[in-house]
């Protein structure tokens, strides 16, 4: 007969009951070995939370945390953009497809940390907003780069860095860099495909602008998907990152609104109204004209 403080006949502890044994094999000193901890340098990473607000405002922590975060995925975001433009470059669409599958789940990801911060009501978020003074996540050097990365280049966004040298150099080497859609178009190019100069040869240091004979090109992809599996899965994979991206743009407003409506932003925007304007932006127009020449 058994009670209900038993073991299991499979040597199991009965719900509730006490904890496992910690096996003989793992390891619990750390003077000489390098730990979890260590790794990841969780010192430095928790220690990096520094709420402003006097009296402190318990929603303060949410606020830092979330932007940290999200800084912690852009940067892991951009080294995949990164990633996936050096296949391209290197002819290895596999490669780049793989490192865009990353970049869709690490977007989806910053999407789903917006229903988060919305759990803060624009009261909470009033009682410490005043703490922000001038700073805004429009001043995020690494939403710029992965935005340079895409083709919305500005270089007037340059002067907003010039106080930060490793932010400046990393956005100057950007902007004069070809961007992902750009090593797409010029791996078409070296693949027989009619790719205009004006798309080869464009200045890199501006946004890039819708160019006609590309959706020809793509027409002719879209039309025999099987015969350009490849091509065709690339330029997919591409709608796909614009299209995650800009969810991850429309929940953003959808929250600036929740919290604050339309008020202007900390950092001198016109807040929601500014947010509201960057949907209309695209980075590949020219693959979601090619679905309205499609027969």
């Amino acid at each position: 007969m058994t009670t209900k403080d038993s073991a299991g006949t499979d040597g199991t502890p009965p719900a509730g009951g006490p904890a496992t044994e910690i096996e003989a094999g793992i390891r619990l000193d750390f003077r000489e070995e390098m730990s979890y901890g260590d790794y990841l340098h969780l010192d430095e990473l928790l220690g990096a939370q520094h709420p402003r607000s006097k009296p402190a405002a318990h929603d303060e922590l949410l606020f830092i945390i979330q932007h940290q975060t999200s800084e912690l995925w852009l940067k892991l975001l951009l080294h995949e953009l990164m990633g996936a433009r050096d296949g391209l470059r290197a002819d290895d669409v596999g490669l780049a497809l793989k490192r865009l599958a990353r970049v869709k789940g690490i977007l989806h990801t910053l999407t789903d940390q917006w229903t988060i911060l919305a759990t803060l009501t624009p009261s909470e978020y009033l009682s410490f907003r005043d703490s922000l003074a001038s700073s805004s996540g429009f001043q995020s050097f690494q939403y710029r780069a992965v935005e340079f990365m895409l083709g919305n280049k500005n270089a007037r966004m340059l002067q907003m860095f010039e106080q930060d040298r490793t932010a400046h150099a990393t956005l100057t080497d950007l902007l004069n860099s070809p961007t992902l859609y750009d090593e797409f178009l010029a791996y078409l190019s070296r693949h027989g495909h009619p790719v205009p100069a004006s798309a080869t040869g464009r200045d890199v240091t501006e946004a890039h602008t819708f160019i006609p004979e590309l959706v020809d090109i793509f027409k002719v992809i879209y039309d025999a998907p099987a015969e350009n599996w490849s091509l065709y899965e690339t330029c997919e994979a591409l709608v796909d990152v614009e299209d995650a991206f800009q969810f991850w743009r429309f929940r953003h407003l959808k929250t600036v609104e929740r919290m604050i409506g339309g008020k202007v932003g900390t950092g001198g925007s016109s807040g929601a109204a500014f947010l509201r304007k960057a949907l209309d932006r695209t980075f590949f127009p020219e693959l979601y004209s090619v679905r309205t020449a499609l027969d």
